[in-house]
């Protein structure tokens, strides 16, 4: 099952426009604020490296890596159950920004603010985390008798609730690990890793700025929060267009490629994932795996049996075969490894597994 990242974000802020571009769902848009529907789709994980692949075994299917997309209602005040219940469930959470100006689409809070509008909805989920605590805490004194691994739990509970109390998210409470087993299970917010998207729009594209944007870097930057600025509605005409006619379009505008791809891309490295490719007349294929994940293990993804079997994975890096050309001639160099099961799979490694069941 894939990976999920919710996006949110005050209504009227472009959401469901980047849903739609990193989907391709065709959820329906609106310029009034009462959306109450949650939008669920899975997004492809652009990669050039098996575009290169298919180029090479023009293979009868081709699998890109993939994530659940989950587009979140705007948020009101008062965060409602909803929301939040949706927002919990996510893996990471990409935080849509406003930037762009537009008279159809009159901004929530009646101007725009960007910095303002980051901090309003960071605030509702560091809240949400606060209750949550608070609420674990009181039922923790109510009980008759309080047991070892209750009393590890309420320690870390009182250590996050300083920390939310002082206004920080609970990625910074420097909990144990023993602290976290402790209360992981409680789903907190600002724990996710996150990712602050930026809309802009033409004018600020071409400018090279945006309305906000030092308080922007400034909040992101102390919590090491990546940033990324994108133009939905200029993204909707990149993928409105066919291919001859995008990629004149991209050089009269002096972009390399659809920043939905990057957007996409981002989301992926945020979450700690990588992925491992196969090749051959059958399948190329983009296999996601968490960084750090020893060969056996990530022979798993492809068949329990081989994972079971497993002998040794025969890993070729994509970069050695795309300068090379062939896969004969980087066998040639010696360029081809033997690889055990404990081995680190690493980012756009080629491999083939060799097992016996």
């Amino acid at each position: 099952m894939p990976l999920t990242c919710g996006l949110i974000g005050l209504p009227l802020v472009g959401k469901t426009t980047l849903f739609n571009l990193l989907t391709r769902a065709g959820a329906e848009t609106s310029n009034f604020a009462g959306r109450t529907r949650t939008n669920v789709h899975t997004a492809d994980i652009p990669d050039a490296r098996l575009d290169f692949l298919a180029g090479l075994y023009h293979p009868r299917k081709y699998t890109p890596a993939a994530l659940e997309v989950i587009d979140v209602p705007g948020l009101t005040r008062g965060a409602g159950a909803a929301f939040l219940t949706a927002v919990r469930e996510v893996d990471a959470l990409i935080h849509v920004v406003r930037a762009f100006g537009s008279n159809a689409v009159p901004h929530v809070d009646g101007a725009l603010n960007p910095g303002r509008d980051l901090e309003n909805v960071d605030a509702e989920l560091l809240l949400a985390d606060l209750q949550m605590v608070e609420t674990r805490l009181e039922r923790i004194a109510a009980g008759k008798k309080i047991k070892g691994e209750t009393l590890v739990e309420k320690a870390a509970l009182q250590r996050c609730q300083a920390v939310l109390d002082s206004g920080k998210p609970l990625l910074e409470a420097g909990l144990a690990d023993e602290e976290w087993q402790a209360v992981h299970s409680l789903g907190f917010l600002t724990v996710k890793p996150a990712l602050v998207v930026v809309n802009i729009d033409e004018e600020q594209l071409r400018r090279g700025d945006y309305p906000g944007e030092p308080e922007i870097g400034v909040y992101a930057s102390a919590r090491s929060i990546p940033v990324l600025t994108i133009c939905a509605e200029l993204e909707g005409e990149i993928a409105s267009l066919d291919a001859e006619e995008r990629s004149s379009f991209m050089g009269a505008m002096g972009i390399s490629e659809p920043g939905i791809n990057r957007l996409a891309r981002a989301i992926y490295s945020r979450l700690g994932l990588i992925s491992f490719l196969t090749a051959g007349e059958d399948e190329v294929r983009a296999w996601t795996i968490r960084a750090g994940t020893p060969a056996r293990t990530a022979a798993g993804k492809v068949h329990s049996d081989i994972e079971r079997g497993f002998i040794r994975a025969e890993v070729v890096a994509y970069d050695d075969l795309a300068r090379l050309g062939e896969m004969n001639k980087v066998k040639e160099k010696g360029l081809a490894r033997l690889e055990g099961k404990e081995y680190i799979v690493k980012d756009g490694d080629i491999i083939n597994f060799r097992f016996n069941i």
